[in-house]
């Protein structure tokens, strides 16, 4: 049974490509960044957003006025991205608690029983 989902052993290969082929992969598109930086954001395309089509994942850049630097902000986001993911969970693995734990936790619901039984009223 074959899945189009990404291992990890995938991330970790395109963490470790070049930047100019990771982004043969990736489709590219530039726009119009709203928000502060004056009158220049609202007349330039240089807000990059890039998808990488194997993966599906999407990254925009919009910190600098230049195309060509949000171009490459795009690219190290997509590698530190890869890179993230390329990192298998630690495995879990189910733990007894310990005998001195068990009777710390059954001491602690002796008392509070305690506690919740001495707080009624007195009768005169």
């Amino acid at each position: 049974m074959e899945s189009n989902h990404p291992t990890y052993r995938d991330f970790a290969c395109w963490a470790a490509l070049p930047l100019d082929e990771l982004e043969r992969d990736c489709e590219i598109q530039a726009f119009r960044a709203s928000g502060p930086g004056g009158q220049c954001v609202n007349t330039t395309d240089s807000a990059v957003r890039m998808t990488h089509l194997p993966s599906g994942i999407t990254v925009v850049s919009r910190e600098s006025r230049s195309q060509f630097r949000n171009r490459q902000l795009c690219l190290q986001k997509l590698r530190a991205e890869f890179t993230r993911r390329a990192v298998p969970p630690k495995v879990r693995r189910a733990t007894k608690p310990s005998r001195h734990a068990r009777e710390r936790r059954l001491a602690d619901k002796r008392h509070r029983a305690h506690l919740k039984a001495t707080r009624h009223l007195i009768d005169e």
